[in-house]
């Protein structure tokens, strides 16, 4: 049932989402690349853990950070593509009213895990550049543990938020249909028949202190180990420490980049349409890409495949 009346109005009890396209062959077509991109990023995140856990060489705290974030890579993507794989394959793509407080509290808490995440990893570089000496001390396995510890709970309080907002303070009468393949927060927004301004305020407040206060940490570190790169006198030392920070800063790059294109640009410089796509890249893509540029760019990780693939020859 659509719709529940109560009281002076009906109350939507399950949400329609129109996705990406309603044309029967592209979404098959769809389905088949959807779902070849997240057996791939699955497999490619899972491995990075792994090798991560089974190679001597990688415990240390930079990839002790990269496996939290390819766990959370696997999470962002799990959020939203299977619900959306089934989706492809019914006449009717709907979601449950509680299942669609669920996903968005699910996908925004993974959201600024990553956000956080990828702050503590641009710290850890700034200390290992930065800082040499007191590497050892500033980014012991407590601290490291602290950092990631941290960065959960921050996510757990922002998406507790949202899906507070959602459940106490979001009143939908109708319409129930939701132009996009997920329950992100502006669609529903649009949906709802209740006042939402202070809400609104609330988890834009949030999610904007997240995103400064990370962001400020990643450019404070980044500006700080530029410095200390362009002080060194050797070409070759220069190089070694960049090349340290090449995949960080390409992932780091993606997602801001992204994310600023889905939340803080003007609704009025772009489409629905494609809003939609640049959340699949955001969503689908980068979570994929992630592993693969940390993989091509990073010569600790080549080793470590190497040794444990017992190959003496690769890449």
């Amino acid at each position: 049932m659509t719709f529940l009346w109560d009281r002076n109005h009906t109350a939507v009890t399950e949400f329609i989402l129109l996705g990406l396209t309603d044309d029967p062959v592209l979404r098959i077509i769809l389905f088949t690349i959807i779902l070849c991109i997240y057996l791939v990023t699955v497999s490619g995140n899972f491995s990075t853990i792994l090798l991560i856990r089974v190679s001597s060489q990688l415990h240390h705290p930079m990839f002790f950070f990269l496996s939290h974030l390819a766990f959370v890579d696997i999470g962002i993507s799990s959020s939203v593509t299977p619900n959306m794989l089934v989706n492809f394959l019914l006449e009717k793509s709907s979601i449950s009213y509680t299942g669609c407080g669920i996903q968005l509290g699910t996908a925004d808490f993974i959201a600024s895990v990553e956000c956080f995440l990828l702050a503590a990893m641009a710290y850890d570089r700034f200390m290992a550049i930065c800082n040499p000496l007191l590497y050892s001390t500033k980014m012991s396995t407590q601290v490291c543990i602290q950092l990631v510890v941290g960065s959960y709970i921050g996510g757990f309080l922002n998406a507790s938020l949202i899906i507070m907002v959602y459940f106490f303070f979001f009143l939908f009468c109708g319409p129930n249909i939701i132009n996009h393949f997920f329950c992100d927060f502006a669609p529903l927004v649009e949906l709802s028949c209740s006042d939402v301004s202070v809400s609104v305020l609330l988890i834009s407040f949030s999610a904007g202190f997240i995103a400064i206060i990370t962001g400020f940490v990643i450019a404070i570190s980044y500006s700080c180990i530029l410095i200390t790169i362009l002080k060194m006198h050797s070409t070759n030392g220069r190089h070694k420490a960049f090349s340290t920070c090449t995949s960080h800063l390409t992932a780091v790059t993606l997602y801001y980049g992204t994310v600023t294109l889905i939340y803080v640009m003007p609704k009025s410089s772009y489409s629905t349409d494609q809003n939609k796509v640049v959340s699949v890249f955001y969503m689908m893509m980068i979570p994929m890409l992630n592993p693969i540029i940390y993989s091509l760019s990073n010569n600790e990780i080549k080793s470590a495949l190497k040794t444990q693939l017992g190959i003496k020859t690769f890449f």
